[in-house]
């Protein structure tokens, strides 16, 4: 049946998707032409939708990925193009101006080939095969736009051709801190220096946020960071943005043609876990190595999963479907992945202009012209907007204020070149020990992360990797003075950031905390605020006392829902007086609790309710009104408070932190009975009017209870929050987490394990669509073949490309 298909169709799907009772009963082979291919390419995917692309050349390799992510991906593609290119308000109209002006005004405009080659020494071609992978697939999807997905009809759009400039983007980089900077200075100004210091927790070092005598702080109040925060923002539908179609015309449409899911990555949640532990402590004598990283929880997936084979290449991992290679994952030699290493590469500069002239601004003593380039932006429904952006010495000018002759712009390290997020990991993936490793983590200059390396010979290492501006008189934690005064004395070589090879107590962990060596030198180039330690802490804790690891038991510590602050603050509140039955009653099934929020757990249903509610009540009595929306409390911070009163809460403290509790504990019970219902044996943790996981389609609204019921995916319980190593955030509804972990033991790369959630495509009519829903919902994972004959034995599909 399948070879009666016309060759057209062939073109157009590249791997034919067969129903699930045909992928389990046999896999179809099949091959078709592919313009744009040097030679044939053969491409094995597997029950779980991963594909392992084998190709004769390094050209044909990265091609392939990107038509294989196109296809997958293809509206996820389009609106990351927009988005990268500043074309969002052509689709979305006025709405979306101050997106598409921001992010053409933090354009890299320097020379593109010497970026291009940053990432690798093919770089320029490697990205260039990629690109024309991506558009071939677009260009073939075009010529039959009947075929198109249902969001381009429904927006009335076509997808349009890449150029690498997409690929190099920074739009969707975890970047730097440039608002707590603003926000920081905002605070200072309304309540100073120390009110703030009493609130963030600044560590290992206190930063001056003295600002300079020359600036007027009461300024920093305006909208500086508008077009800075406008193109960094999620990007919303909205209905109106589609066509008007009856209901029968969308059933028909969507009944017919693929529907990748149109929910987009945000930056919600920085994070991630990661560890390395030697053959020492492994069951298996040899060094393994776990990584999930934390970032939005969307459907298609932010990651995706592939595996890249060509002479020089093999490496199997995930990474984002926009980026060539893959950022997280092993070769035949090693093994990597990476979390958030806290770095400040951006700063906040404040200018005197000229009142003759707004475009000129005082730099070392005189005058100086502002760069000034002009441009337009197509808008739907609108006219075409002439815009001009404006640039100092310095970057980007966000903001200038002709009333009191100010004028504001970001120095941004990520500005340089090599600034996209994680197109380094192209050298990392050809690594094949520490040394080679440690030398292609030099050219990882956004985000700073912690990078980490096992390999079969018995290594593991860390180095702390990024572009970090050395600053010698300021900290970067304040807007300062543009008039030259306030310069980065260059950057400091990423070899001498943190680093460790081999440790002695067999294993190295992050998750965000700071894990910078206290005999280390360069404080200057190392930030001020970090994660919350729980998350690492934990994993310290069952590391140092667990030896004979498995990849089971690293399958649960990255999956561990035992929290730390539960741990400390249920034992403060022993003795709280209740005035209700059913809060008493609730009280003693904590006191009776393991500190484990387990979906199935009455007690952490009643404690993950608590713990906001104490979160809120210490923010409305420490920290004043009129700075509550610029900084807040840490948990940590929260937890110091209630466990040092004395410190905190002035006379009388016991008894004022224990009525703290007392209120924060009846509120809690008060709005789990609102949310719940009186029966406190309804109140377990993970539940759908809980802790859960849900998907909702935004056409979810437009179409049947029956295509709603394909379309979105979930309910299913979940456990956690923002402080296990299983990390899950503190939504009822799972916004960020892990939907991409990986596990790796060095000695057989065969037994690797991963999980991407829901799927790795985004057409809800394929059997990749959210087949990996219900194995991450459920903290599993599938096996992460490395061997062509076990690939084989485990694959759907089976396809070979032709040259045309």
């Amino acid at each position: 049946m399948l070879m009666k298909l016309p060759l057209s169709v062939f073109k157009i799907l590249l791997v034919v998707l067969l129903p699930f009772e045909l992928i389990a009963q046999n896999v179809n082979t099949t091959s078709f032409k592919v313009k744009g291919l040097k030679a044939y390419v053969e491409v094995i995917r597997d029950q779980w939708g991963v594909n392992h692309i084998y190709a004769k050349n390094e050209s044909d390799l990265f091609f392939t990925q990107g038509y294989l992510a196109a296809k997958d991906r293809l509206f996820q593609f389009e609106i990351w193009r927009r988005q990268a290119t500043g074309t969002v308000a052509e689709i979305l109209g006025a709405r979306e101006l101050k997106r598409d002006i921001g992010t053409r005004l933090f354009k890299y405009r320097g020379d593109m080939q010497k970026e291009l080659a940053h990432y690798h020494p093919h770089g320029v071609q490697i990205i260039n095969d990629y690109v024309k992978g991506v558009n071939t697939y677009i260009n073939e999807i075009n010529k039959t736009p009947q075929n198109l997905p249902i969001e381009f009809k429904l927006l009335k759009i076509q997808p349009k051709t890449w150029t690498p400039e997409v690929v190099i983007s920074r739009h969707q980089g975890l970047l730097g801190n440039i608002n707590q900077e603003l926000d920081l200075a905002r605070a200072v100004d309304k309540v100073g220096i120390q009110k703030v210091k009493d609130i963030v927790w600044f560590h290992p070092k206190s930063p001056n946020l003295k600002m300079d005598s020359t600036i007027d702080a009461s300024l920093l109040h305006q909208d500086i960071l508008e077009l800075y925060n406008a193109y960094r923002k999620e990007l919303n539908f909205q209905k109106s943005d589609f066509a008007e179609v009856d209901e029968d015309n969308v059933l028909n449409l969507l009944n017919k043609k693929n529907l990748p899911d149109l929910f987009l990555q945000s930056q919600e949640m920085e994070g991630s876990n990661n560890w390395i532990i030697s053959g020492q402590k492994s069951a298996s004598g040899f060094p393994l190595l776990a990584n999930d990283p934390h970032r939005k929880i969307a459907a298609p997936s932010l990651r995706y999963i592939v595996h890249l084979v060509a002479p020089g290449w093999n490496v199997i991992g995930g990474g984002e479907p926009e980026i060539p290679g893959v950022s997280i994952g092993h070769n035949e030699k090693g093994a990597w992945g990476l979390t958030i290493f806290e770095t400040d590469g951006e700063d906040l500069y404040v200018y005197n202009l000229n009142p003759k002239n707004l475009h000129q601004y005082w730099y070392q003593g005189k005058w100086v012209n502002m760069k000034m380039i002009q441009d337009s932006i197509v808008v739907k429904n609108s006219a075409t907007q002439k815009v001009q952006y404006a640039y100092t010495l310095h970057g980007p000018v966000t903001y200038i204020d002709s009333i009191h002759f100010k004028a504001y712009a970001v120095k941004a390290a990520w500005m340089e070149p090599g600034g996209a997020p994680y197109l380094a990991s192209l050298r990392i993936d050809q690594a094949t020990n520490w040394d080679e490793f440690r030398n292609a983590c030099t050219y990882s200059n956004i985000p700073g992360e912690n990078m980490i390396w096992a390999d079969p010979q018995g290594n593991i290492g860390w180095q702390a990797v990024g572009i970090i501006p050395v600053r010698k008189n300021f900290s970067g934690y304040v807007p300062v003075p543009g008039d030259g005064r306030y310069e980065w004395s260059g950057y400091l070589p990423i070899k001498e950031r943190p680093f460790m090879l081999n440790p002695s107590k067999g294993f190295f962990a992050t998750a965000n905390q700071n894990v910078t060596p206290s005999d280390y030198q360069h404080w200057d180039a190392i930030g001020y605020t970090w994660a919350d330690p729980f998350r690492g802490d934990r994993i310290n804790q069952v590391l140092t006392n667990k030896n004979k690891v498995t990849l089971e038991d690293m399958g649960h510590l990255q999956t561990d829902y035992f929290s730390i602050p539960a741990s400390k603050i249920v034992p403060l509140a022993k003795s709280i007086i209740l005035k209700d039955a059913l809060s008493k009653m609730a009280f003693e099934k904590l006191m009776n609790w393991d500190y484990v929020l387990d979906p199935s757990s009455i007690a952490a249903g009643i404690y993950a309710m608590w713990e906001k509610e104490i979160a809120a009540a210490m923010a409305q009595q420490f920290i004043p009104k009129e700075v509550s929306t610029l900084i807040s409390f840490q948990l940590t911070t929260i937890i110091q408070y209630l466990q040092y009163p004395e410190k905190y809460f002035g006379e009388n403290a016991i008894q004022k932190r224990n009525a703290l509790l007392e209120k924060s504990f009846e509120s809690a019970i008060q709005k789990l009975k609102n949310k719940l219902g009186v029966d406190i044996a309804g109140w377990q943790y993970g539940q759908e009017k809980y802790k859960h996981i849900t998907f909702q389609h935004p056409l979810s609204d437009l179409v049947s209870a029956d295509l709603k019921n394909k379309l979105n995916i979930g309910s299913l319980p979940r456990g956690g929050n923002g402080s296990t190593p299983g990390s899950t955030g503190s939504a009822d509804n799972q916004l960020s987490g892990a939907s991409f972990r990986i596990l790796i033991d060095t000695k057989d790369w065969d037994n690797a394990k991963m999980i991407n959630t829901p799927g790795q495509s985004g057409d809800y009519k394929s059997p990749f669509y959210k087949n990996l829903f219900s194995l991450w919902a459920n903290d599993q994972y599938f096996p992460a073949y490395y061997s062509k004959s076990l690939i084989l034995k485990s694959s759907a599909e089976h396809v070979f490309l032709q040259p045309n």
